[in-house]
Parts: structure tokens; sequence; C-alpha cells
């Protein structure tokens, strides 16, 4: 069995795009391979800044020979029926074989394909993955019609045995597939050949190129803890400009340089980034201060003098952008001594979105439901007004001009020099979060109570405005919004359904002038009119609040499954009342879900809805409610007796237990039911010839079905 060896070697190729060119070069090919009869053992991708390579193991020499048979028309059909499966199998009327099929005889073709050379496959496939490669871009160069990321250079592709290795015979506009490739762009001179890709790779090590990116990236990462540490630093960890930088480089050489004393004292945050997006060097930090004093940067290459001459112009460089930085950053400190007015002001020239007004408007929103919000979840109201007032005014920063992904994050250094209480300063960074279902969420009460403000305000605007997301188009993103209410909510007991009417509300007064008077009518939103100076009052839910609420459930659906939670359990929960109140709800989601995986939770759903099932059919039949109390006087056997007892005590137990919210005590009190209603099923016929007695039972019944009901509606689980 060959081994197949493929490179494909051209100018530099884009880091970021390396990763997925390894996946798309291996799947295309392996699934070419296969589709045309070949089968392998195994297959590894691999890239450099100039190449792109697959090993194939334990390749099939050829495909297997196919015979086909194929089903005819009757031997007496119309002469166009027979014309048409011919010119199908391109046999003639000699070739057909006549078979006897059911009542009639019938045509049949038998084609035979011979097994075909791997090397002929290996060359059609390779072909048409290099034609039609999925690079995100590419390009065309001199006369040729190929596409590709950069000018490709040579092919490689060799199958290789015991016997040695062969040149797989392929041309593509130009480019002949041989058996040589090259080194290092510097470090190593002309080409030399390979007989497979052990070879290959220790060829390649000799000529300073690292094939494996996986190599390239411990080795760097190895190289700069270890210059680092001799000078009693630490590098700070960065995996996604580990793999970057790797993918930059053929043969990683790390250089440590230090960061001039005149810029030691701007944020860490800021010479991180400015040396990570501008220069791609690693940080490197004082472990006793918590200071960035230096970097790591990695060459392409070793040089006579060490890297000396490399680092001294890496370090020119990086001085010119850290001065621009600095620049910025006093700038900015000495708006923010004088209290962000000028960019308080400033934001009101800023749109943030056309339908909704400007970024000043929004702070008005957020700011005046954050002071709403805030007694909720234990914040100072007016902490909480003051820091979503000024949460957002590091936007018109020089520093987040130039470096956006720092918003929030300079807003709390901002905050903290204008003097502002470190609690109002933190919800500048904090109320952005959180970014995603793996960031942390902000546990201080004056930042939960603004990024609250925050998010609820995005979610009821563009619902305002029918920006709604719909199929896998979110251009807002305000899935990643709603998933954060949901987060920011676990342990507040905020009564989310007010929140999103009074945030709704505001919304056209707060944005309509003249201009907009006629885009807005009172009768969208279905408030009545203003009942006090403190703001309108809702006096029943708006449809897009109860639409906006349905959206939240149904992330809150997602978030839970995650967890291991049904959806019929959710479901269970949202039919209860309070479902705006998401702690409630995850609480009781929680507490039945652990109920129903207990061995009692099945059984006494069973008996729960064999209960429901009888009383709703006679209630349906009778034409009447049997609710109105069952007397233990009538109760004819001692399993009834024993379930009016269990009923009393699980009714004691279970209602405090609600009231105090202690749903795991209302499950265990619930679940101690199971026994009486399965021996009362047991012994007892409900439908009891006597009416008298048949009522008091089905009225027993439906006391099961409160006292069930009371925790979830248990009619809406599956089961």
């Amino acid at each position: 069995m060959p081994d197949l060896l493929i490179e494909l070697f051209s100018e530099e190729i884009p880091a970021r795009m390396q990763a997925r060119a390894r996946d798309d070069l291996r799947r295309m090919v392996t699934d070419g391979l296969v589709n045309a009869g070949l089968t392998y053992a195994g297959a590894g991708a691999f890239s450099t800044p100039r190449r792109l390579v697959l090993a194939v193991d334990g390749l099939t020499a050829q495909s297997r020979a196919v015979r086909e048979e194929r089903k005819g028309p009757r031997v007496d059909a119309p002469s166009a029926a027979l014309d048409g499966f011919l010119r199908s199998t391109g046999l003639t009327r000699d070739q057909l074989e006549v078979r006897d099929d059911k009542k009639a005889q019938v045509f049949f073709a038998v084609v035979e394909k011979p097994g075909r050379e791997a090397a002929a496959i290996v060359a059609e496939v390779l072909e048409a993955t290099i034609r039609s490669f999925p690079w995100p871009k590419s390009m065309r160069w001199g006369a040729g019609t190929l596409r590709w990321v950069r000018p490709l250079q040579s092919i490689l592709c060799i199958l290789s045995d015991e016997a040695g290795a062969a040149v797989v015979p392929l041309s593509v506009e130009g480019f002949d597939a041989g058996a040589t490739t090259m080194g290092h762009r510097f470090l190593s001179k002309g080409r030399f050949a390979v007989t497979g890709f052990d070879d290959y790779t220790v060829k390649l090590k000799r000529a300073f190129v690292v094939l494996d990116p996986a190599e390239r990236e411990a080795a760097i990462w190895q190289g700069a803890t270890n210059l680092a540490f001799a000078a009693g630093l630490e590098v700070v960890p960065d995996a996604a400009l580990l793999t970057e930088v790797a993918g930059l480089v053929e043969w990683p050489v790390p250089l440590m340089g230090r960061i001039a004393p005149q810029f030691l004292d701007l944020p860490p945050e800021v010479l991180q980034t400015s040396m990570r997006e501008h220069q791609k060097f690693f940080s490197v930090k004082n472990p006793r201060t918590g200071r960035i004093e230096g970097f790591i940067t990695v060459a392409n290459t070793e040089t006579a003098d060490d890297g000396a001459t490399i680092l001294a112009g890496n370090q020119k460089v990086l001085s010119a952008r850290l001065s621009d930085a600095k620049f910025f950053y006093e700038k900015d400190l000495a708006v923010a001594k004088a209290g962000m007015g000028e960019w308080l002001e400033g934001l009101k020239s800023v749109t943030f979105h056309n339908k909704l007004g400007s970024q000043h408007d929004r702070i008005e929103r957020i700011a005046a439901l954050a002071r709403e919000i805030a007694p909720l979840v234990g914040a100072d109201p007016d902490q909480a007004e003051q820091a979503a007032r000024i949460a957002k005014a590091d936007l018109r920063s020089a520093m987040v001009g130039e470096f956006a992904e720092l918003q929030g994050l300079m807003g709390t250094y901002y905050a903290k020099a204008a003097g502002f209480p470190d609690a109002v300063a933190n919800a500048c960074k904090a109320h952005w979060q959180p970014l995603g279902p793996s960031d942390d969420v902000p546990t201080e009460p004056v930042s939960v109570a603004v990024a609250l403000a925050d998010k609820i305000d995005t979610l009821t605007g563009f619902w305002a405005i029918d920006e709604k997301p719909t199929g896998s188009k979110d251009p807002f993103a305000l899935r990643r919004a709603a998933l954060g209410v949901i987060r920011l909510s676990d342990g507040a007991r905020l009564p989310l359904l007010h929140s999103i009417e009074v945030s709704l509300a505001r919304i056209p007064f707060a944005i309509r002038g003249e201009a907009g008077r006629d885009n807005w009518e009172d009768a969208e939103l279905e408030w009545a009119a203003f009942v006090d100076n403190a703001g309108p009052k809702p006096v029943r839910h708006s449809k897009r609040a109860l639409d906006l609420l349905t959206f939240l459930h149904d992330r809150l659906k997602t978030y839970l499954k995650d967890q291991s939670i049904r959806h019929d359990v959710i479901d269970a929960c949202l039919a209860m009342p309070g479902n705006d109140d998401l702690t409630l709800l995850v609480h009781r989601a929680r507490a039945l879900s652990d109920f129903l995986k207990t061995e009692d939770g099945p059984n006494l759903l069973q008996g729960f809805k064999r209960a429901n099932t009888i009383l709703t059919q006679a209630e349906q039949k009778d034409g009447v409610e049997y609710s109105y109390g069952p007397d233990i006087r009538f109760a004819q056997t001692d399993e009834e007796r024993a379930l009016f007892a269990a009923l009393d005590a699980a009714e004691a137990a279970i209602t405090p237990a609600m009231e105090a919210e202690d749903f795991a005590t209302a499950m265990s009190a619930m679940a101690r039911l199971r026994a009486p209603i399965d021996a009362f099923f047991t012994a007892v016929q409900v439908n009891d010839p006597s009416e008298l007695i048949r009522r008091n039972r089905l009225n027993l019944l439906h006391r099961i079905r409160a006292i069930c009901s009371g925790v979830a509606d248990l009619t809406k689980l599956d089961g």
C-alpha cells in the first residue's frame, strides 16, 4: 500500500487562513479518493507560511473493479425505450441479457468497470482540489486563469512504497508535479528531492523549516518563557497570538526586548493591546508589580548577531507606537479629569441607530432604567444612574478610537481619574459583560444594574422598530444580549416584563421630535396616559413586550438545555405565574428536573396523568367542574382514606414551601404522594355506580391535580 505526499508551495499564506486551509485540503482530497474507490489508513494536514501539506498513509494501490447490473425495458417495449437504455449504458443490443422478470422478459445490462491505478485517481482529485479550493480570498497572476491565495510556485505529489517513490503525473496551469521542494527562504538554498513524508520532514528541518504548526507553537512558547524566566519576568499568555505568530514563521526564533521607561506607566492593557495588534509581540510582565516591562518578538531567521539588529529595529518601531498611545492616554486623562463633559456632549452627535436616536438619547434611557433596577439587585440607585451616564463616555476617547477593543476598560481608568467611586468606575467595563456564553458575569450590584439596563434597552429598542433576529441572521447581536439578560438575572429578583414595558415606553418619548412624531403612535404601545410625574405606568402588557418575553424564554430554553434540563420541563415551569422572574423560573426548572431524575418522579407523574385524564374526561362528559372539595365521610376504602391524609400532609408542606420558593422541599413533599396515589388506583374504581361516591372521588382527583399543579404544570411534561 503506497503513501501519498502532497505539497502546494506558494508565496506567504495569511496566518488566519491556514487552519481552515489544512482542513479543506484534507477533506477535499480524502473525500475525492474515497468517492473514486480508494481507501486509506490515515491522513494528516500541515501548513507553514509558504506551503500546504497533506500526508495520506496506507492508500490502496488501485480502486476495486465494479460490476453493476441495470434493469432495462421489457423485450416487447417500444424501440425508443430500448435505444434510450442503450445510450445510458453505453452498450449495444448484443451485449444485453434477457431475463425472466415476473410475467415478462426484461433486458438487463451488465456493466463492468475495471479498477484504476491510484496515481491516475490522485491526479484527477488533486487537480480538481487545486482548481476549486475555497480560499476566503484568492488572486490570479500572470496570464493564467488559476486562482490561489498567493501565487503558486510548485506542486510536489509522490506515491511511495517499498519499491521507492514515484511522481504522480499531473500538470495544472503549467505547474508540473515533481518530487522536490524548497527549505527556508533565507537560511536554505536550492531545491532538494524527497522520497516520502518521513524523509520530507527530516530534510525540511535540516533546511530550517518546522512543518507542524503545533511544534512551532511549542517552540515559540518554550523559547519565550525561557527568555522571560532568565530575566525574572513572565510572559502573558495569549493563545490566539501564539497561533497567529506560528503561522507567520517557518523557523521561529524568539527574542526579548525591554520597554522604554517613559512608557511603563501606561495601563498594562494599553501596552499589551498596542504590542499585540500592531507588532504581534507577546507582553512580558514583572510578577512582583504586575507591570508590563518587556516584550517577546519572534523572528523568522537566525542572524550572526543573535537577533540584535532585528530587536533594535522592532524596538524603534515599538517606541513610535507607544509614543502615540501615551499621547492619546494623556490627552484622554485631561478630558476625564475635567469631568468627561466633552465626551458626553460629543455623544449627542453619535448616532446609535437612525430610528433609535443618538448614543446620548440611549444613555438617558439606560440611566433611568438602571436607577429603577438598582434596588432589585442591591445597588445604590444614585450610583447606578451615575454609572450609566458615564459608562459609554470613553467611546469618544482617543484611545478607544485607536483600539476599539479597549472600550469600557479605558472608561474604568478614566472614571477613577475623574474621582468617581470604584463601584461607578468598574461599571464602565463590566456593563459590557457578558459578551458571550463563556464570558464572566459582573457581580458588583451597580455593574449588574447598568449591564441589565443596557441589554434590556438594546432588546426593547430593536423590538420597537421590528428589527428582530430571523433565522441565522442577527446583525445587532440580540441573541447575545438576551443571553446576557438571562445570565445577569440569575439571583436577581427582577420583574422582567415590567422592566421591558417601561423601557419600551421610554423609547418613543425619548427620541421622537417633530420629525419623528408621525412614526410613533400611542396605540402601537398600548399604554395608558401618564398617571404621575414618575413616568408612564403600564396598565396592561403590550404585544411587543410579550413577544420579547417569549424570545427571552426561547433563549432560556437553549441556555438550560446546556445544563441538561429538558425543554418540556421548562415549558411546565413557564406555564406557572411569575414566569418573567427568570431567577424564580430557573430555580423551579432545576428543582423539577432533579425531581424527575429520581425514582419517585416518573412514577408520580404517571399517577398524576392518570388522575388528570380520568378527571378531564369526566368533566367533558358531565359538563361540570369537579372542584368543590371531596369529603372524607364518603370514603369507602382504607386506600381512599390514606390518600385523603396524604393530600392533607402534602398540602401542609407544599404551601409554605412554595411561599418560601423552596421548590426542592415542595417536590419532596409531592414525591410522598406516589405510594398513596398508586394504592388508590389499585384498590379503587373511580367511576363507582353510586353517583355520590363517583363525584366525591372525582373531586379527590381534582385535589391531586391542584396540589401537584401548584409546583409546575405537569401536563406539559412528556411521557
